[in-house]
């Protein structure tokens, strides 16, 4: 190649699955995001608390946006391709058929969602073992997590599901598997989410104590033998059939999965911020707390040492940053919690024709109501009299309390659009000091953080990122690319095409950083 010819571009698509939609992104090497789609995925409610999907309907969606993203690009060009999800659990027979999940027969709903909260008692058994397990999720399991899910399963659909079933996936992994036939695991989902451990493997202790023997006994081929650090390649790559499904060629490489919000937090965590004039700048990453806030909010801490935090998740080694430790700290509903305090208002209907005569969004155009009213005061001050509890769908962290409901305190008869945008702005608020909640519990057990680095949904609106610096007192960096889940999946598919050394390599090139939010001084 003469010097004046330039080395052909390079590309990699990310693929995130998240709770309502799957989106799709072309990322160069750069890190410079060049073609974005989504596409909504059915969710079924049977029932209270029991939340259903279709891993068939969400494979289709993720080819309708791969095929979207690549259009007009040189397939040759495309040189990995990297998957993220939501940690929901799809069950598969041994032909890798789907099996249903509900008292219905419904094959078609093979897919147990991250939110579902149906195996409460379960859990409570699971608890009740003070297995030495649980000292790596804070103490006391999550009835999202999947061995909960698995015993339900067992006890109540034994014959229309648990004794056909060949394969238990969490869905990052399933995704994996139907691009490349490849049925090893990531290290990110059996880690966080199943028990499994970095270090010494399963724990066959567990799983005879809790009544799921049947892993133990065939090896855990059901769940997985053959797991795999986030970003290594998978098997040839891409087959030709899921190829032909994704608008891609066959051979592509294909990289172990990430779960969603590790996804963001790799996007964001890992990154370069020298020369923005930040505050953060020149401080350790283990001083940083990624927020990966959007149906949930996931809180990423990570540290050289374990760190044992009541409450919080973790201490996962190498689950999302490779060589350090993380904590997960979470709230179950945060973006899914202000939809519902907005819609069920009496005033919604108002609220949509006035945003909608605006060419806004419901938000900001609630963000401008709640500038106008709040005359010469902090808009923070609009809810002196007024409170919300964000615990509807249970404590995640750091109370780790599935029974915990939500509550709302200081209500008038008052039912007009004021009343509503308070309303919306209390329950910010409350999700904000959810956030410091468990950052305080953290840097009790020993975590050292000084920034918040806010990335999903969420983080794309102002309000909600002013009221997490408010409250906690502490600075806010938002990524220049806003879509830092999308880049976390982009970054797995650089790193096994093997164009990267490791993921941190390519974190630093891709992530710059742009804004900085300050609280107020207290």
């Amino acid at each position: 190649m003469s010097g004046g010819e330039q080395k052909p571009k390079r590309y990699y698509v990310g693929v995130d699955v998240g709770t309502g939609s799957v989106r799709a992104a072309l990322v160069d090497q750069s890190g410079v995001l060049l073609a974005f789609a989504d596409h909504p995925i059915e969710k079924w409610e049977p029932q209270f608390n029991h939340h259903e999907q279709s891993s068939e309907d969400i494979w289709a969606a993720c080819c309708v946006v791969t095929k979207k993203v690549v259009q007009g690009i040189d397939l040759n060009q495309i040189r990995g391709l990297g998957f993220d999800a939501t940690c929901s659990l799809v069950v598969l027979d041994k032909e890798f058929h789907p099996l249903p999940v509900n008292h219905e027969g419904d094959s078609r709903r093979n897919v147990i969602m991250w939110l579902d909260h149906r195996a409460v008692s379960q859990v409570n058994r699971i608890n009740e073992t003070k297995h030495s397990i649980l000292q790596y999720v804070g103490g006391v399991m999550s009835v999202e997590m999947q061995a909960p899910k698995l015993l339900w399963l067992k006890e109540n659909l034994r014959e229309t599901c648990w004794d056909k079933a060949g394969h238990f996936f969490d869905l990052p992994d399933f995704l994996s598997w139907k691009a490349t036939g490849v049925t090893a695991r990531s290290l990110c989902s059996l880690v966080c989410k199943w028990t499994y451990s970095a270090e010494k493997g399963w724990d066959d202790s567990f799983w005879k104590m809790v009544g799921l023997e049947d892993f133990v006994a065939d090896n855990y081929s059901k769940i997985g033998n053959q797991v795999l650090p986030p970003g290594a390649s998978l098997g040839n790559g891409l087959t030709p059939e899921a190829a032909r499904d994704l608008g891609l060629l066959p051979g592509i490489a294909v990289a172990a999965s990430l779960i969603d919000a590790h996804a963001g937090g790799l996007g964001v965590i890992g990154a370069d911020v020298r020369g923005h004039g930040l505050v953060c700048e020149g401080q350790p990453v283990t001083s940083r707390l990624a927020v990966i806030c959007g149906t949930s909010s996931c809180h990423m801490g990570i540290s050289k040492d374990p760190i044992f935090v009541p409450g919080v998740w973790g201490p996962y080694f190498s689950a999302m940053v490779p060589g350090f430790w993380l904590n997960e700290g979470g709230q179950s509903v945060t973006g899914k919690l202000i939809d519902h305090m907005v819609q069920g208002h009496a005033a919604f209907p108002e609220l949509q024709a006035k945003a909608t005569a605006r060419c806004q969004s419901v938000y900001a155009y609630l963000n401008s109501h709640l500038d106008l009213i709040k005359k010469a005061q902090p808009v923070g001050f609009l809810t002196v009299d007024l409170h919300v509890w964000p615990d509807f769908h249970g404590n995640r962290s750091p109370l780790a309390d599935l029974t915990l409901k939500g509550m709302v305190t200081g209500l008038t008869l008052s039912q007009d659009l004021d009343d509503l945008a308070i309303l919306y702005l209390a329950t910010v608020q409350a999700i904000a000091l959810g956030t410091r909640f468990i950052k305080e519990a953290m840097e009790a057990a020993g975590h050292s953080i000084s920034t918040l680095f806010l990335c999903g949904g969420l983080s794309k609106n102002p309000l909600f990122v002013q009221m997490h610096a408010d409250i906690t007192g502490m600075p806010v960096v938002l990524s220049q690319e806003v879509e830092s889940v999308l880049v976390g999946a982009a970054i797995l598919g650089a790193c096994a095409s093997g164009d990267f050394a490791s993921v941190q390599v390519y974190c630093e090139r891709l992530c710059t950083h742009r804004a900085l939010w300050r609280g107020f001084e207290c």
